[in-house]
């Protein structure tokens, strides 16, 4: 017979046996589990390929048109992958930034190096007190409408091209953000401007811009700029002359490029636009380095070349020594003018006679 106590005793036993393996159990857990965690750690991973890059792969890579059949409706619409879209956001960030910021940044040192060597061209014989009539109101009046559409088309296409690297340290980002979509916006309501105006100037001054004899010989003696002597040349010379011409053509490829950009309602897709896109910067950055040596030298540059597209008239020396073949029929008609008599026509209301008279001869 086994008593109480001693049956106690082997409960007792039994129940502290069991709690020693739970404990066990529950101490061992938690070493099996960062033992566990170890191991994966140090073992190395094992990558997982997606069966399906190697199919988008060849969809991306494979030479010819890659336009499929689609249900949807829509320019690109049979277009999986764009291969094009990558090559043309290289040309952008690796080659049209730096390069186009470079070449801007040398012309403006060019400019500032040849000012310093050259200095303002002075009117040799100073200015005289008689004014030849050489440009009408309305044509001075294109001008400047010309000449503003371009340079806030300018500012703010340079802002979207060389912004992000040059004023984000600057400004930070999200004023740059701000500055950015005011100017992408003003940029595309602004550019249909720059169509009227190019238009205009076209109509206007196409005819005095037809090359002459004689222009080639001022190109080749570098307009006098360069050398101690002027060039003889007509109303304008061959510089005028093809710059108005790049104005024309280039300004037409900026203009067109613009508008497939602008509105897509011509059935362009991606890679038209993307063409457009780099035909744009390039003719827009061609342009602006032609028109920074224009701004040079009706600036700082001369001296009196500024003053017939602010006033209507030009100094008489100034123009003999620039334009001497329109400045010698100007004077044998007896068109020039005295100081005073510039000065009384500016401030008769309504114009005088004389005004118009010269203003039919500057059509």
């Amino acid at each position: 017979m086994i008593n109480n106590s001693e049956r106690t005793s082997r409960y007792m036993g039994r129940i502290s046996f069991t709690g020693l393996l739970v404990f066990l159990l529950l101490y061992s857990l938690p070493l099996e589990i960062i033992a566990e965690t170890k191991s994966s750690r140090e073992m190395p991973s094992v990558m997982v390929l997606n069966p399906a890059s190697e199919l988008w792969r060849d969809v991306r890579q494979r030479e010819g048109s890659n336009i499929g059949n689609s249900q949807v409706r829509g320019v690109d619409s049979g277009v999986l992958i764009n291969a094009y879209g990558d090559t043309w956001r290289k040309f952008r960030m690796q080659q049209l930034i730096p390069i186009g910021g470079s070449i801007l940044a040398g012309v403006f040192i060019l400019l500032g190096i040849f000012y310093m060597i050259r200095g303002k061209v002075p009117i040799e014989g100073g200015p005289s007190d008689r004014k030849l009539f050489r440009y009408t109101t309305y044509e001075r009046m294109i001008h400047w409408f010309v000449a503003s559409i371009f340079l806030f088309l300018a500012i703010s296409g340079l802002i979207l091209l060389f912004g992000r690297p040059v004023l984000i340290p600057l400004m930070g980002k999200e004023a740059f953000s701000i500055l950015a979509s005011a100017c992408k916006e003003g940029h595309n309501l602004m550019g249909p401007l720059f169509l009227i105006a190019v238009v205009l100037i076209f109509f206007r001054f196409v005819r005095r811009n037809i090359y002459q004899r004689g222009d080639l010989s001022w190109l080749l003696r570098g307009g006098g700029i360069i050398g101690s002597k002027h060039v003889p040349s007509n109303f304008f010379n061959m510089g005028e002359k093809s710059m108005f011409w790049l104005l024309i053509l280039v300004g037409g490829l900026i203009i067109a490029s613009g508008l497939v950009l602008v509105f897509p309602l011509f059935g362009q897709g991606r890679e038209w636009m993307e063409l457009a896109h780099v035909a744009h910067a390039l003719g827009a950055l061609l342009m602006i380095v032609v028109i920074m040596g224009h701004i040079y030298i009706g600036s700082v540059g001369m001296e009196g070349a500024l003053e017939g597209m602010t006033t209507g008239y030009c100094d008489l020396n100034w123009a003999k020594e620039h334009h001497d073949h329109w400045a010698t029929e100007v004077i044998e008609r007896g068109e020039d003018l005295s100081n005073d008599e510039v000065e009384r026509l500016r401030r008769s209301e309504p114009p005088g006679r004389i005004q118009l008279d010269l203003q039919e001869h500057g059509k």
